[in-house]
């Protein structure tokens, strides 16, 4: 984040989510919003804003970390569209009571315990393709590895 400080000054701090949530909340009582901010609203507009970042990077092929080729003006369009869809889900996590910190948090627990480096690490393969890949089975140490999922299809990266 290294690149966020210099954009912002020197000395800056970083922004939280509760701050987020709070400035949405109040952005959308002053102008009287809240009536259309329900669940399904925010996640259709979210979807929209996710379209629109799609957009940016449309027929760019791949491009590398820090985006060293792009212009000023497209990083600038490219942090408008990542901060509708940070802060459509923030509200989204907000008007359905969901805590987004803790959430993500226990996401990245879960996920560690789903994806260890052992099985995961260097690999890009679907967690069905790696228990495939993996799935081992020794009568002389009794050790065995197997899909999570029954029938080994994946959920997604859920």
């Amino acid at each position: 984040m290294k690149g966020q400080a210099e954009n912002e000054g020197e000395g800056s701090k970083g922004v939280n989510l509760e701050e987020l949530k709070n400035k949405m909340a109040d952005f959308a009582e002053e102008r009287d919003w809240d009536q259309f901010h329900t669940p399904r609203n925010l996640l259709l507009a979210l979807v929209g804003e996710v379209g629109e970042l799609s957009e940016i990077f449309q027929w760019k092929g791949e491009v590398p970390r820090g985006l060293p080729d792009w212009e000023e003006k497209e990083k600038q369009h490219l942090g408008e569209e990542l901060s509708d869809v940070l802060l459509y889900l923030v509200r989204l996590s907000d008007i359905c009571g969901i805590d987004l910190g803790k959430a993500a948090l226990r996401k990245l627990e879960l996920n560690a315990i789903k994806y260890p480096t052992t099985l995961c690490k260097g690999s890009s393969k679907k967690l069905a393709l790696l228990n495939k890949s993996t799935t081992t089975t020794s009568t002389n140490n009794n050790f065995y590895i197997s899909s999570d999922n029954e029938n080994g299809a994946t959920d997604g990266g859920e």
